[in-house]
This record gives C-alpha cells, structure tokens and sequence, in this order.
C-alpha cells in the first residue's frame, strides 16, 4: 500500500476509534452479555412454567377461559397473544403486551407471574444499553442515533484495520507477529500484539454483526437488501410485513368458532410442532379473535421478531413481527383470517417459523406461508436479524458472537492504549550506574531524569 494512503487512513482510523470507542465499547460488552439471553431465561423460568398435574377428571379450561382468568389477574393489561406447547405439564402464556406475559394453568386457572425477574431485569437494562444507551423519553431517539452511527463507524473501522493490517510481505516470519499472541510482550508492544491478532480472527464476525446491525437500525439499509435481490422493499420495516388474509363474509350473526377449534384445525397440519401463537387484536370478549397483539412480549407468548413467535427457547426478536391477520372478526377492513405462528421441532433454518391463516367462522386453512414462500430478499433479511446475535446457527453461533464482541471490547481497550501511549509518551528515568561508589545529589539526579 501507498506509504501515504497508509498514514491517511492509519490517522482516521486513530480518530474514529477514539470518537466512538466507548460507545463502541458499551454495544460491544452488552451484546456478549445477552447472548443467550433465551437459554438462560429458558433455565431461570423452567419451574414457573411447569403446570403440576390437576386432580383425576378435572376438565381442560378453555381458551377463552385463561385468557378471562389473565385479564381478572391483570384487569389493566389487554390480552395480544396466547401460546401453547404440546406437554402436558406446561402452562399457557397469555402475552399482555410488550414485554409483559402471564403463565394460566390449563387444568386449574391458576395464574403465575413470568419466573426469572432477576434475570430478565438484567438482560433488559442490557437491552437497552446495547439499543439506545438507556436513554428514556424523547432521549431514546438521541441514544438509538448514537448507537447507530456508533455501529457504521465500527464497520469502518474493521475495514479500515484490515487495510492497515495487511502486510507488506506475505512471509510466515512478517505475519507471525500480527496472527497469534506473543509471550513476554508488555505495554506498547503487548497492545500492538493483541490489537492486531484480536482484530484479524475477530473481523469476519464482527463485520457481521455490524452490517447486520444496519440493518435492523436503519430502514435504508433494509430497504437496500430488498433492492439489491430485486425484490420490492416493504411498506413497514422489516422483512415480516404483510397484509393481512381476508376471509368470506359469514352469515349475518355467525359467531367465530371457538379458539381451541382454530387451534386444534392448526394442530392438524403439523405432527412435530413445538409451539403455536395466536395474535389477539382485541380481547376475545369483545369478539376480537386473530390478528396481531400490538407488541408481543420476549417471552414465551412473544412472537418480536421477524420468523414468527419467541416460544421458550426460540431466538430474541427485533421489535414486533408484522404478522399476517391484523384486524380479527368484524375489524375495520371486514373479518381478517386468525394469524398463528407454528413453530417446528424439525426446522431449517433454525430460526423458520410457519404462518398459517384461518377462518375464524369455519376453521378452514386460508393460507400456509413458510420460510420457502419467501422472496430472496425477505430470505436475506431475515438471515441477517437471526445472524446479529449469532441465533441463525444454533448456540455454536452465539458462542462465535459472543466471543467477537468481547474482542471488541478489547480492540477498543488496546486502541485507547496505544493513542495514550502515542500522545502522551512516558518519562524515562536513568537508572544509577552500579559502579557508582557514592550515589550523586538528589537535584543532578532529577536533571538526568529530565
């Protein structure tokens, strides 16, 4: 590389590292502390979500009745979704909006609190660390700004270091010192070490993580995925957005079937699934069957992301799946299909989920959409939200994740490392010599120093 070009992009480098290092720093460490977020919540909440066996001949509630038995437990809150599981000792969770969920025993009615708030406080302050440096208010638009600028100037970064890593000879003896840890090495040295190998394993993950990042911050960024797989982007961000699935005007005064019959006709068309979602638009009582729940929660009812529901186990969401069969029985467009989100136990990719639409009157399947019916660039898109935290591949990939992220953080400690030492340069002090017989004055000893 040209000496000049080197000293160009080495000082905007230097500058930009210092700029946005800490933000940097801050998504960096908060991003390996949720990644896996749903293991470990998974783990924390196993006791709340288990339903001890009912007495012999106890009847099976119905879905209407726990989903009335949550809102009498939580009168304030607005049933958006109910999820259940095919064991028989688990609970059904009745999401009551973003981020809140409540666990009804099938059997009993009992209503249990989500387990693991220690740990869900946690990775929420991390959340919104990593999303908008916890800022509230109309401050969040401001952190969710800086964070996003932060992101692309990392990305730059990891390229720019690239250029600045390459060598100029391809020898083992040239490159060794760039590609593995060196023993005995301390201060300029050991930073220069650690930055440099740190940086090289790291960067393929972390442009990654980056780039994927941009995605799901900017809408431009989505849109280019859309646009470079020549597909059309859509109206809403995100690669889940659809419209909702009409279905056929009934006779006046049908009443929708019950929500155990829906279920069950979806249960149908699957032998190994692991968990069903179904959107509410608006509580059952007031005949709002189907559609989408405004801001599923993240844990078991809570379908956030792009794919489908977040069963137990299943991966973190971006904010809100845009599903199909937003409007329920008798909403402003006319009756809209009941949206539920299937997920497999045998699914590839790991992330897929299935949206099967049905007519709440007669139970009939409108519509099946799997990850195959996808364009390639909602395909792309999707790949790209399950990719930034490593969820796409399985734990494999959110170890990987992980482990980038805490190297990010020590290319931003090594970084500001060697700009102190670059700037602000040590004081050397001149040892006495050892043939010295007398130790010479305190005041010529200071000026040697100096």
């Amino acid at each position: 590389m040209n000496p000049k070009l080197r000293s160009v992009l080495f000082w905007i480098h230097l500058v930009c590292g210092l700029v946005v290092g800490l933000v940097v720093a801050v998504m960096s460490f908060t991003g390996a502390a949720i990644a896996f977020e749903s293991q470990i919540v998974d783990w924390a909440d196993r006791d709340a979500r288990h339903a001890a066996p009912a007495a012999e001949g106890t009847p099976r509630l119905t879905l209407e009745e726990m989903i009335a038995k949550a809102k009498e437990a939580k009168p304030a809150a607005q049933p958006s979704g109910v999820t259940v599981s095919p064991e028989p000792d688990s609970m059904v969770t009745v999401a009551l909006g973003r981020g809140a969920a409540v666990y009804v025993h099938p059997y009993t009615g009992e209503v249990r609190e989500q387990g693991a708030q220690g740990w869900r406080a946690f990775f929420h302050t991390m959340e919104e660390l990593h999303r908008w440096l916890a800022a509230s208010g109309d401050n969040r638009a401001v952190g969710k700004a800086v964070t996003g600028v932060s992101n692309l100037a990392f990305l730059f970064l990891g390229i720019t270091g690239l250029f600045l890593w390459w060598p100029r000879k391809w020898t083992l003896r040239s490159m060794r010192p760039t590609l593995w840890f060196r023993r005995g090495l301390k201060g300029k040295a050991r930073d220069f070490n650690w930055h440099n190998v740190i940086g090289f394993w790291s960067l393929p993950v972390l442009v990654v993580l980056t780039a994927s990042g941009a995605v799901i911050s900017y809408r431009w960024a989505s849109n280019l995925i859309f646009t470079l797989t020549g597909n059309e982007p859509p109206a809403a961000q995100g690669p889940m957005a659809a419209a909702p699935v009409p279905v056929p005007t009934p006779a006046p005064g049908t009443k929708p079937q019950p929500l155990d019959a829906q279920f069950a006709a979806v249960m149908k068309q699957s032998n190994a699934w692991e968990s069903i979602t179904l959107r509410l638009a608006t509580p059952p009582a007031a005949g709002g069957q189907g559609g989408r729940g405004e801001g599923a929660p993240r844990g078991e009812g809570g379908a956030r992301g792009e794919g489908g529901a977040r069963a137990e186990g299943a991966p973190r969401g971006e904010g809100g799946a845009r599903g199909e069969g937003r409007g329920g029985p008798g909403g402003a467009k006319g009756p809209q299909a009941s949206a539920f989100t299937v997920r497999e136990q045998e699914r590839w990719p790991l992330f897929a989920t299935n949206t099967v639409s049905v007519d709440p009157f007669t139970t009939q399947t409108l519509k099946t959409e799997t990850y195959a019916d996808f364009n390639s660039g909602r395909k792309l898109r999707t790949w790209l939200r399950f990719l930034h935290t490593g969820e796409a591949l399985g734990w494999l990939g959110q170890l990987i994740a992980a482990l980038a992220s805490f190297g990010a953080v020590f290319l931003v400690y090594t970084g500001y490392a060697l700009s102190w030492r670059r700037f602000v340069p040590r004081r050397r002090v001149q040892a006495p010599a050892a043939s010295t017989v007398a130790a010479p004055p305190a005041v010529e000893s200071e000026t040697h120093a100096a």
